[in-house]
């Protein structure tokens, strides 16, 4: 039997971790892993076309399975291309094992060609990366890469020189049992007994959730309806507890809307859990607030805290729930519900007026047919700038869906990248990229990679020919917009020239009709619609804080033209307000 070089030992140990592909270019340095791919039939090698798009395609796969998942880059300029990619994924707590090959290794330090220190260029979006040096020291090095990754919720990255990848591994490495799974954290007792007795001195409590209440919406649930409190969430947290939440009062943040802002601002405490939610001028500063995360460094760095508790969500609710006494008074909870109504009500007139005649199509009006079309586990994944704003509106979670973006870096060009990891994870799953024009254009050269793997991902291109999130941050600031305008092709043209199944929407009347075939054609599809550069928002409260930066701008652009689906909810929610 041939003895294993590192690059075959490389891969052997991604795939006991349970990695299932490597998104990545070919190239020189990077040549001894992949042919170690091409013969190892646990792990696929998926070309693209772009070292960015195989970061995010890798984040994207490991937030839809939560297991590692892998990407890779050739020296210098390869692998520099991952950067943004793993930024986001770090920032996403996405377990990503990011491989930086390198030059020679006798070369480093020398000014060689293509030379650049992978090893301390991406420290910064990483919990650890290092360089191998050795074949001896590769083994090692690997399993505790793995382990920051999958441990710490993030990126890890190795550095390898392709000589080193083709060198003989060693005999008899140690193969050190792997973390494939992060464990629960329960607080301790001390910090249970204080957040319980904040709880039952406090007349209105809200509860305000992120991303860190995944797999703990039975929890919430019943924890609300004892201590009778409103809950809203950041745009993190609306995939896993908005669904069947008779509590539900909306959204805060640069997207709100309902009634959270209200909510967190006018209760006696405000429990935040598994936020981090980063828009400190949407959070109060004069009433009591304790956060729970799974993070310790998380707790506290965006308000004043007075209580601190590190856990897990699920297991700090589990220990909460039957200490805590029963609230009978729900008044709080039912002048919130209603203002949340109310606030839906106030805005769906604006959506419903004339929207199957509007020329150019509202954008709100693709997406809440979006929303109604698709299926209900699909996978929908975000371009940042407006179409935030649409999914945040209009796309209605059940607990079965998935809702991804960079909804923490806030990087363009994400959807169709995340696109392609997550539809890798099942092609059989309907996954829908709502893409800008801006953002599709930037990374538009892996539309190829859907049509090269013939994988099913419907793009809906929500065309308004401008950057128009950044269009409308000048108008807030007073400046005329300027090199905001996108001088586009028909995308639609292009994609049936690259292989793919698409049509361009400018008619109302025609949309339902277009998205209704492209999920049902089994390859890549694209829609692109044409649609009003003019929509404009307005997010629930704005405050004279707010007016400088970035708060205000994003803030100005934050929908006044309906809300979807919601509605009904907030309606149905109303029948619980006892009436008097």
């Amino acid at each position: 039997m041939a003895k294993q070089n590192v690059a075959e030992q490389f891969v052997d140990i991604l795939a006991r971790a349970g990695v299932k592909h490597l998104y990545g270019v070919v190239g020189d340095s990077l040549n001894p892993v992949v042919d170690a791919v091409r013969r190892n039939p646990a792990i696929d090698w998926i070309h693209v076309r772009h070292e960015e798009t195989a970061a995010f395609a890798a984040g994207a796969e490991a937030q839809i399975t939560g297991r590692l998942a892998a990407c890779a880059g050739s020296c210098g300029p390869g692998n520099l291309h991952l950067i943004n990619g793993l930024y986001d994924a770090h920032r996403s707590m996405a377990p990503v094992l990011a491989l930086a090959s390198h030059i020679p290794s006798a070369e480093i330090g020398l000014g060689y060609f293509q030379e650049t220190h992978p090893d301390q260029l991406f420290r910064e979006c990483s919990h650890y990366s290092e360089l191998v040096s050795s074949p001896k020291q590769m083994p090692r090095l690997l399993h505790t890469a793995i382990q920051n990754a999958v441990g710490r919720g993030g990126v890890s990255v190795v550095s390898l020189p392709g000589d080193i990848a083709d060198q003989p591994a060693p005999e008899k490495a140690v193969e050190t049992a792997l973390v494939t799974a992060r464990p629960t954290v329960r607080p301790g007792d001390a910090e249970i007994d204080a957040l319980v007795a904040m709880i039952d001195a406090s007349d209105k409590v809200t509860l305000f959730c992120g991303s860190g209440t995944a797999g703990a919406h039975a929890e919430v649930m019943e924890f609300a309806g004892k201590i009778k409190s409103p809950v809203g969430h950041a745009l993190r947290g609306k995939e896993h507890i908005q669904y069947d939440n008779p509590y539900d009062v909306g959204m805060s943040g640069l997207l709100g809307y309902g009634a959270a802002y209200e909510a967190t601002h006018e209760c006696d405490l405000l429990i935040l859990l598994g936020t981090d939610f980063p828009y400190n001028a949407f959070l109060p500063d004069d009433v009591r607030i304790a956060q729970v995360d799974v993070r310790p460094e998380h707790l506290g760095r965006r308000s004043k805290l007075d209580l601190a508790v590190w856990g897990d969500v699920r297991e700090t609710l589990r220990c909460l729930i039957p200490r805590v006494r029963a609230k009978e008074n729900r008044r709080f909870l039912d002048r919130m519900l209603k203002k949340h109504a109310a606030a839906l009500e106030g805005v769906v007139k604006a959506y419903t007026r004339k929207v199957d005649k509007h020329v150019p199509i509202h954008p709100e009006y693709v997406a809440a047919v979006l929303d109604e079309l698709a299926d209900d586990d699909a996978v929908f994944t975000v371009d940042t700038g407006m179409c935030n704003v649409w999914a945040a509106r209009y796309l209605t979670p059940n607990g079965r869906r998935r809702v991804i973006g960079s909804f923490s870096h806030g990087s363009m060009a994400n959807a169709l990248p995340m696109a392609i990891g997550a539809q890798f994870t099942d092609r059989r799953r309907q996954v829908v990229s709502m893409s800008g024009d801006g953002g599709f254009a930037m990374l538009m050269g892996d539309f190829l990679t859907l049509v090269q793997y013939d994988l099913p991902v419907k793009v809906v291109l929500f065309n308004n020919s401008s950057l128009g999130m950044v269009e409308l941050e000048m108008l807030v600031a007073g400046l005329p917009s300027y090199g905001t305008a996108n001088k586009n092709p028909d995308f639609a043209a292009v994609a049936r020239a690259c292989g793919a199944h698409a049509v361009r929407v400018e008619k109302p009347k025609q949309l339902a009709g277009a998205l209704r075939d492209a999920f049902r054609h089994k390859g890549p599809a694209l829609v692109d619609v044409v649609t009003d550069p003019n929509a404009l928002s307005i997010p629930p409260k704005i405050s004279a804080d707010m007016v400088t930066g970035f708060a205000l701008s994003a803030s100005k652009i934050v929908l006044d033209g309906g809300v979807g689906r919601m509605v009904q909810m907030a309606r149905s929610n109303l029948r619980n307000v006892p009436r008097l």
